[in-house]
């Protein structure tokens, strides 16, 4: 294809336009464009595409397809123009990133871009897009129990919608449970001067292995074992008098005393302690365990963001992989995951960063957070049950998940005003 949109006959309109600085730099782009809509596409550079929205040709437009990279960054207002200018025109946007940072990525997606695709394109993965796309608006998933399950509230008559984020190391030791006790530390610190502190639980739900109360020095109540048991029965009240807090910043519900087996929960119980924790708190943090049980899909579909942990290794590529055929193959919502590579190569290891690069694209995925070694210092401050944030704050790792803390907060805040 050439920057060209107008090269249909009249009696074939142009239902689709990718928008990069040199298409040819996405031959996969090309192909799957081209399986996907034949052709009812065509082709726009960046600054072709703001004038062609005004023209009458753009009328049928059901989306594009906005193709950047590394190189692109420097242009982000402009790129942030053509995406506003789409959702004006009731234009979808499908953003496809090639090793874009995560802090242009998210003030692209910000700015509207409705369906994100890595580059290069999983196998399938732009046709799921559109499909997507196409598709009409499910209802939200609270609304199937409104009338049989009353949501819970808090004493002053408010409830919440917290978000999920779920931690799965996909190898033992990659640092999951590091990540989950962090983040859910970070996220409670997250608020500026006279801003109110949001409110944090931990969800230990490795219930074999789970080791959120040693790296927090918590103890672990017999009334967890209680309320897993029987979680129809499980109340407000039940529910806080099970969890343990930490600093009176983080609410944890540590794992059992005991070792318990893993289908002693099922799917059904896993949905009520998650929706119970969304109501009474901001951020609902949920530590994972390695096994895949029967009501990981639950997690993973309730879940907003949900943070694959992988090392630079074979046995965290191989595992990387079957964990993709899987969800692929039973068609769980592998969008929603986010891979976090920890113990990443540091800035000046130019090997290493080409070793990532070359894992990434072997596994056809994008990884998207680059968490450095911490060192003893991790082991330490779990040692003393405290987080890098008290332990040691200016650890590399520590400000890493802080950051990615803050920007959370951010995107939940801005997703706020706008629904206001």
């Amino acid at each position: 294809m050439t920057s060209n949109a107008q090269l249909l006959p009249e009696s074939s309109p142009i239902l689709a336009c990718t928008i990069s600085r040199d298409v040819q730099n996405f031959d996969l782009l090309i192909e799957d464009m081209e399986n996907a809509m034949g052709e009812t596409w065509g082709d726009l550079g960046f600054s072709e595409a703001l004038a062609f929205f005004g023209q009458p040709e753009a009328e049928s437009l059901e989306f594009v397809a906005l193709a950047v990279d590394a190189d692109d960054e420097e242009h982000l207002v402009m790129l942030g123009e053509i995406i506003t200018h789409a959702k004006v025109n009731n234009i979808k946007v499908i953003l496809i990133a090639e090793d874009v940072s995560p802090a242009a990525l998210h003030q692209l997606l910000r700015n509207g871009a409705d369906e994100f695709v890595p580059y290069p394109l999983p196998e399938n993965e732009l046709q799921a897009a559109i499909d997507r796309l196409r598709a009409p608006a499910p209802a939200p998933y609270p609304a199937a129990e409104a009338e049989t399950t009353p949501r819970p509230r808090k004493s002053n008559g408010t409830s919440r919608e917290g978000v999920v984020l779920a931690i799965h190391g996909l190898a033992g030791g990659c640092g999951a449970t590091t990540m989950a006790v962090n983040l859910a530390w970070e996220l409670s610190q997250v608020a500026k001067k006279g801003e109110t502190a949001p409110k944090v639980c931990l969800l230990d739900l490795d219930l074999q292995y789970g080791s959120a109360a040693t790296y927090l020095d918590l103890p672990r109540r017999e009334a967890v074992f209680e309320l897993l048991s029987d979680t129809e029965s499980m109340d407000g009240e039940s529910f806080q008098a099970a969890m343990v807090a930490f600093e009176e910043a983080v609410q944890v519900l540590t794992s059992p005393a005991d070792m318990i087996p893993l289908d002693l929960v099922t799917s059904e119980d896993i949905r009520r302690i998650v929706n119970l924790a969304r109501h009474h708190f901001d951020y609902v943090v949920i530590d994972m365990p390695h096994t895949l049980v029967q009501w990981t899909e639950t997690a993973l579909s309730m879940a907003h963001v949900y943070f694959a942990m992988i090392e630079l290794d074979m046995r965290s590529a191989q595992n990387t992989l079957r964990f993709k055929r899987l969800l692929q193959s039973e068609d769980m919502p592998f969008d929603k995951i986010r891979f976090a590579l920890n113990r990443s190569p540091k800035f000046t290891d130019l090997n290493g960063k080409s070793r990532v690069k070359r894992m990434a694209e072997s596994l056809g995925i994008s990884i998207e957070l680059l968490m450095p070694d911490g060192g003893r210092q991790v082991t330490q401050g779990a040692d003393h049950g405290q987080p890098l944030g008290q332990s040691a704050p200016k650890n590399p790792l520590r400000k890493e998940i802080a950051k990615l803390a803050q920007t959370l907060h951010e995107l939940g805040q801005s997703e706020a005003r706008d629904v206001a």
